[in-house]
């Protein structure tokens, strides 16, 4: 039996969610696969102005990979690099999409489970979450291309105290060290999760993109180009930037169409 990975829509927002019953939603490689396909999808999908990554059930976002497949999958070194680009894929597929996307954590969100979260742009977790990758144990290294997305979001100290310790943090010290963005209490989480995806509906959804752009964009320290700042006041040109001006002069709530 393998896992899945689910997508279904309401209003303007995606739910991916990962399916792995009785592995607490470790994850596959048809899985990898199967998400970075979903991702793709829902990046370029106009309807849609959020997504919401999150594991089935409430006992793991996900318990880190498929550790049995890893027998026949990737024992071999041709086979662990085809392995791993399909997982960095997936990873890139996350942290590319042109959407916001929310990781709703609940339980366990290891290895990498703790990747995927990474990649997106906003964690919102229950106070009984927990974070970690200890792969020290299984005698493996994190490939680059996963240690990366922690990396950028956590920075190398916490990296390597993860990695080196093995250690496994709770909630509130997840959210200390950068992992989490937001902790709410278990019972309250998926509520806010969808609070927080309604509230970024609200906004115009180009200048929401537009604002993952440039965040990624300035922690390149090339400096920006003329062409660049110029391509900034690209807004100018939009409805949606008439309509807010018009609703914010009028005393209305806007009606933002992404045009």
């Amino acid at each position: 039996m393998t896992g899945s990975v689910l997508c279904t829509r309401a209003d303007a927002v995606a739910t991916v969610t990962l399916a792995n019953p009785g592995k607490l939603n470790a994850i596959d490689l048809a899985m990898w696969q199967r998400l970075a396909e979903i991702i793709r999808e829902l990046s370029d999908d106009g309807q849609l102005r959020c997504v919401i990554l999150r594991g089935d059930g409430d006992q793991a976002f996900a318990a880190g990979g498929d550790i049995e497949e890893f027998l026949s999958r990737r024992d071999t070194l041709e086979r662990a690099m085809a392995y791993h680009a399909q997982v960095g894929e997936a990873l890139q597929a996350v942290f590319d999409c042109r959407l916001p996307t929310i990781a709703l954590v609940q339980g366990a969100c290891i290895g990498g489970g703790l990747e995927i979260a990474a990649q997106c742009d906003l964690r919102i977790c229950a106070e009984s979450s927990r974070f970690g990758a200890p792969i020290k144990q299984l005698g493996f290294s994190m490939y680059p291309g996963e240690l990366a997305g922690l990396l950028r979001l956590a920075g190398s100290a916490t990296v390597l105290e993860l990695l080196l310790e093995g250690r496994i943090l709770g909630a509130p010290e997840a959210l200390a060290k950068g992992l989490a963005t937001r902790v709410v209490a278990d019972s309250e989480v998926v509520d806010e999760a969808y609070a927080c995806a309604r509230r970024i509906c609200d906004g115009a959804p180009l200048v929401a993109r537009w604002h993952k752009q440039w965040v990624r964009r300035l922690q390149n320290e090339v400096p920006l180009a003329e062409q660049e700042l110029r391509a900034s006041f690209a807004f100018l040109e939009t409805d949606d930037y008439r309509e807010g001006l018009s609703a914010f002069l009028g005393k209305r709530k806007p009606a933002f169409r992404g045009r």
